[in-house]
């Protein structure tokens, strides 16, 4: 009940503009431009995944050049830009996690996954400071109505030794009132091994 209520009052906000949203970052141009148009492109989708994928290399780069400081500010940046906490409630599953903290629908459970130094988060080293180099992401779909998108695919992440993992990605994307895409749904996790 209360995520069918968030949803709606998610899609309320964005089809109805009841709400300003703004951002100051330069990140979150990335997930969209002020429009009037609420559908959501193909090529947004696409251009949001990329954006993703450049602000986690980023984040690692500010760790390793100006330490995990400067790593939770880009992070925090990122999480305020590209995701849609403002909105409601963000159904967040990460690649690494087990037990009771699997399942993050909070801005803090998302920040401490990325950077760690959470206590409430023992288990979380910082997935964004593991010195990812090159990013690719191959959709093997993408659901797109109105002014909100799905999808499914890949992600495969390169580290500094130049070894990929490949993770299994589903992403939800709302267009928000100023034509930004928002992450709601960010679910990942290892390919199945039998």
């Amino acid at each position: 009940m209360k995520l069918h209520k968030s949803l709606a009052i998610m899609a309320l906000v964005a089809t109805t503009g009841l709400s300003s949203l703004s951002l100051a970052s330069a990140t979150s141009e990335a997930f969209g431009k002020n429009v009037t148009n609420t559908n959501i492109l193909e090529s947004e989708v696409q251009a949001a995944q990329e954006a993703w994928g450049k602000a986690l290399i980023q984040i690692g780069k500010d760790f390793d050049s100006k330490g995990l400081k400067k790593a939770k500010a880009t992070a925090q940046a990122v999480l305020d830009a590209a995701y849609g906490y403002n909105m409601g409630t963000v159904l967040f599953k990460p690649t690494l996690t087990q037990g009771n903290q699997v399942f993050r629908t909070t801005k803090e459970g998302a920040l401490a996954y990325f950077v760690g130094d959470n206590s409430a988060y023992p288990n979380d080293s910082g997935f964004a400071l593991k010195g990812w180099q090159k990013y690719e992401f191959k959709n093997a779909g993408v659901y797109i109505n109105g002014n909100m998108a799905l999808t499914m695919g890949n992600v495969m992440l390169t580290d500094k030794k130049g070894q990929v993992t490949q993770v299994d990605k589903t992403w939800g994307f709302v267009k928000d009132n100023q034509g930004k895409l928002r992450i709601v749904l960010h679910h990942s996790s290892l390919p199945y091994k039998p």
